[in-house]
């Protein structure tokens, strides 16, 4: 197939939308699909290569408000109906809801192409951490209005689907997400850098991974960390990310690391030589660095919705707790750290609940999603050429 993908995040930005939809771009490459990309245009972007403008175009953007190193592109309505035209696009996937977002589906549309949507971020639920809880009633109807405009809206989790169609938004179609268990493996795990952070053999290292932002309940964090620690002295704190939150935390905790952004081979380092793994998060819609920790062996705490209720059993493969209840999130971080100190490693289970996940068979799942959506697409089109006929021979 000849697939138009459609993101306002793409890396070198980091952060769960770009790397999902870079993995799978990536993968239906390696699988022999034809992939053009459509993103905005980012300050670090160099001159385009021959073979970059074959397969990528950028469109104007600007800055995010309140979300430095974040662009939204603008629309860009004209130039994508002349690509998927020009390009005989097959079928469009749309990542992000932003303005190019929505010319995208538009433009999809008009040319009766068959165009998915990916629920990647509970917009709604954002505006309550930064002081405008009036308006996620809006936030939650302007976004089903984007996603209903679609063939289809794909979400990564049955909880999240059943959500959806429990809110008015139609055609709902599950496509799972996955992880590169070569990549994040317990087998990377450094002990010359567990010493380098300063940590024992006989105490946690405690991790967080992920955008250091109001939305990310980045207080139970340290409210959970200080409850580990009066278990265990000498565990410390890492944090890898960045975000508007970094100074205030490390002004707070001055004694906590603070490794900032991390790629790559030094992310997955990291991951493999801490312990456990705090992530309590309740704006996700997935939350990838769940299965990057769970493929990397630590001991998972996190709410249970999203990735977690979908990939861990609580007491067996990570310490689940309900959702939006900070006390029972700190029990959860108090109970792993309890087990971890007793020599019981519930990563083992969580490496196992995880293995099974390939990137590969997402790309297959997807490019299987869009030929039924271009193969329902062609048998309707017929049929309104027929019912159009008709009419204007009833007219004559």
């Amino acid at each position: 197939m000849h697939l138009l993908l459609v993101s306002e995040t793409y890396p070198p930005e980091i952060n769960g939308v770009a790397l999902t939809v870079q993995c799978l771009l990536e993968n239906l490459l390696n699988a022999g699909h034809q992939v053009t990309l459509v993103r905005p245009r980012q300050p670090s972007d160099g001159k385009e290569s021959v073979a970059q403008a074959d397969r990528e175009v950028r469109v104007p953007s600007c800055p995010v408000p309140r979300y430095p190193g974040l662009r939204f592109g603008f629309p860009a309505g004209g130039k994508l109906r002349r690509l998927i035209a020009q390009q005989r696009i097959d079928a469009v996937y749309v990542a992000t809801e932003g303005p190019l977002g929505w010319s995208a589906v538009r433009a999809a549309s008009a040319l009766k192409v068959p165009v998915a949507s990916g629920f990647h971020t509970r917009f709604d639920h954002y505006f309550g951490h930064y002081g405008a809880a009036f308006l996620q009633k809006a936030a939650l109807a302007w976004m089903r209005r984007f996603h209903n405009q679609a063939s289809c809206t794909l979400v990564p989790t049955v909880e999240l689907r059943d959500w959806l169609v429990n809110n008015g938004f139609a055609r709902v179609e599950l496509l799972r997400r996955a992880v590169d268990t070569q990549r994040f493996d317990p087998r990377h795990r450094d002990l010359a850098l567990r010493q380098q952070l300063g940590v024992s053999p006989a105490a946690p290292l405690v991790i967080h991974v992920g955008r250091l932002a109001p939305e990310k309940n980045l207080g139970l964090v340290t409210a959970a960390f200080e409850r580990i620690q009066a278990l265990s002295p000498h565990a410390r704190m890492v944090w890898v990310g960045d975000g508007p939150s970094r100074s205030a935390l490390q002004q707070a905790h001055p004694r906590h690391l603070f490794a900032g952004v991390l790629r790559g081979d030094d992310l997955a380092r990291h991951f493999a030589s801490a312990d456990l793994f705090l992530f309590p998060s309740i704006t996700e819609t997935f939350g990838n660095v769940t299965l990057e920790a769970l493929a990397s062996g630590l001991t998972v705490c996190a709410f249970d919705y999203a990735a977690a209720h979908e990939h861990m059993v609580s007491g067996v493969s990570g310490e689940l707790a309900p959702l939006a209840q900070g006390s029972g999130f700190i029990r959860a971080a108090e109970r792993a750290t309890r087990d971890w100190l007793r020599g019981k490693r519930l990563g083992l289970a969580g490496r196992s609940a995880v293995e099974h996940l390939s990137p590969n068979r997402v790309a297959a799942d997807f490019v299987q999603l869009m030929a039924e959506l271009k193969s329902k697409n062609q048998i309707v089109r017929p049929a309104e050429k027929n019912r159009d006929a008709a009419l204007h021979s009833t007219h004559i």
